[in-house]
């Protein structure tokens, strides 16, 4: 609003310090709030196990989100009571419980709540359709394999999306892997459409290669893309 019904004095310090429907004894206050909802914070991730201390899933960030609104506003808010508080806590730790049986009972109940996991590479190639309808980009992709020292999908054997956003990666023994797709950056800026010398070439969106003539340009039979670079082979060092 551009007019207030009363003047703000700035820098009023009981004004910025303190409320005016609260004296400063109500600090006091604060301190015990912040003591007992931490206390039904910690019992509640003792409900969850460890589970709830790691990389979260969809189902457990939505109880955390429920837990730490009910916690935040409890902590200062004079006029939030804390027996509804406690309730809050006992339903949301119960449906946890509760909805972490119907997953053991219920597998595809499971596949639906938390998500399953999504094949995305599989013998050194994309799998494009399964990489599109988790919305992850192929940067994406990427960047979750050079970070356990992938330089070419040549070297995967398959690697997954698991239900918590985490990659799972296969890899061949390094007498095993065959020439790839090189997945550093600076590499793949370097795609052609028309190659440029004769050899082994990987297509930039999904990894299939194949021989290449100098001057060619040819068209993916597996997506249909028609950017090249010419393969890696390296061998992988774990």
């Amino acid at each position: 609003m551009l007019f207030l019904a009363e003047p703000v004095i700035p820098f009023d310090w009981h004004r910025v310090l303190f409320t005016e429907n609260a004296s400063p004894a109500f600090l006091l206050e604060v301190v015990f709030r912040c003591v007992a909802t931490y206390l039904m914070l910690l019992g509640a991730l003792r409900v969850t196990g460890r589970r709830g201390v790691r990389q979260l899933s969809i189902f457990e960030l939505s109880i955390i989100l429920a837990l730490g609104s009910a916690a935040g506003d409890t902590m200062f808010y004079h006029d939030t009571p804390l027996l509804p508080v406690l309730i809050v806590f006992v339903m949301v730790s119960g449906m946890y419980w509760f909805f972490n049986r119907l997953t053991e009972w219920f597998p595809r109940f499971s596949d639906w709540l938390e998500g399953k996991p999504v094949l995305l590479v599989e013998d050194g190639r994309i799998n494009t359709k399964n990489l599109n309808n988790i919305n992850l980009t192929q940067k994406e992709l990427f960047g979750e394999l050079r970070q356990q020292q992938v330089e070419h999908l040549g070297q995967v054997r398959r690697a997954y999306m698991e239900a918590t956003g985490d990659l799972s990666a296969y890899f061949f023994a390094p007498d095993e892997a065959a020439p790839g797709l090189p997945i550093w950056p600076e590499l793949l800026a370097a795609s052609q459409r028309r190659v440029e010398a004769a050899g082994p070439h990987a297509c930039c969106k999904c990894g299939h290669g194949q021989e290449l003539a100098r001057g060619e340009a040819a068209t993916c039979p597996m997506c249909q893309a028609n950017e090249w670079v010419p393969v890696c082979d390296a061998k992988r060092r774990a």
